[in-house]
């Protein structure tokens, strides 16, 4: 009687493992997919077609991950303009979970090489620059907050991370500290969600970034992943592919 009641049960203790597998299987998949609890960041990867008044004068490779306790972001740009040399820069972003950033370094090639490391602690960006055929060059910069966002020239995957940094849970306008490292230039930038926008038959999420000299549109899928950029008094579009 014990052992036909076992194999009556069976198949019950069976499904129901299945279950709990499969369970633990999409919980996880959904982990990974969204990132670690308590980060604003997910992974992501892709590239960005940039142009300038409706030609392709440029792409960019980037990627978003995880690393150890904190996040990664990294991405490589060249740039072919109609007129003059190509050139191509590079910069990988380290994070803190909540977006601070702990270090990055950048460098590009042109007629020369240059590059930086930086590295951020206590609202100060302490920059070590080095210019080919020159000594390297140390200069500290300091910002009211140790949360920093960094906007390179040329490095547009950045404004992913920027959209990820965004409070979306009270929205409103937002203001950050900036640093554009290419540039030595701190200063700040201000975040404002403008609702539904709309570009070549679909519908995003949009925030409208407003710098000292320009304003820039951020076109978001419902993910808050970055799809499209516009610099309207540039006439720069970067559409990822």
């Amino acid at each position: 009687m014990r052992k036909n009641s076992l194999r009556r049960k069976s198949p019950a203790i069976f499904t129901a493992l299945l279950f709990s597998f499969l369970a633990f299987g999409l919980l996880a998949h959904a982990a990974q997919k969204k990132g670690p609890a308590g980060s604003v960041f997910s992974p992501d990867k892709g590239k960005l077609n940039i142009l300038l008044d409706g030609k392709s004068v440029g792409r960019e490779e980037f990627e978003i991950t995880s690393s150890g306790g904190g996040w990664i972001a990294k991405g490589t740009t060249t740039i072919n303009p109609p007129q003059g040399a190509s050139s191509t820069v590079a910069g990988t972003l380290t994070l803190q979970p909540d977006g601070a950033p702990i270090s990055y370094e950048w460098t590009s090639q042109a007629e020369k090489t240059n590059g930086a490391h930086i590295l951020f602690a206590n609202g100060v960006a302490k920059i070590t620059l080095q210019m080919q055929g020159a000594h390297a060059f140390e200069q500290d910069l300091s910002f009211g907050s140790p949360f920093i966002v960094v906007l390179d020239n040329n490095l547009y995957h950045q404004y992913a991370v920027l959209a990820r940094v965004y409070d979306w849970s009270r929205r409103g306008t937002q203001s950050y500290s900036v640093l554009i490292p290419q540039e030595l230039t701190p200063g700040t930038v201000t975040v404002d969600w403008v609702g539904a926008v709309s570009a070549d038959g679909k519908t995003y999420e949009g925030l409208k970034v407003n710098t000292s000299d320009l304003e820039i549109i951020l076109y978001l899928d419902t993910n808050h992943r970055l799809m499209r950029l516009e610099v309207p008094s540039a006439k720069v579009v970067v559409v990822r592919e």
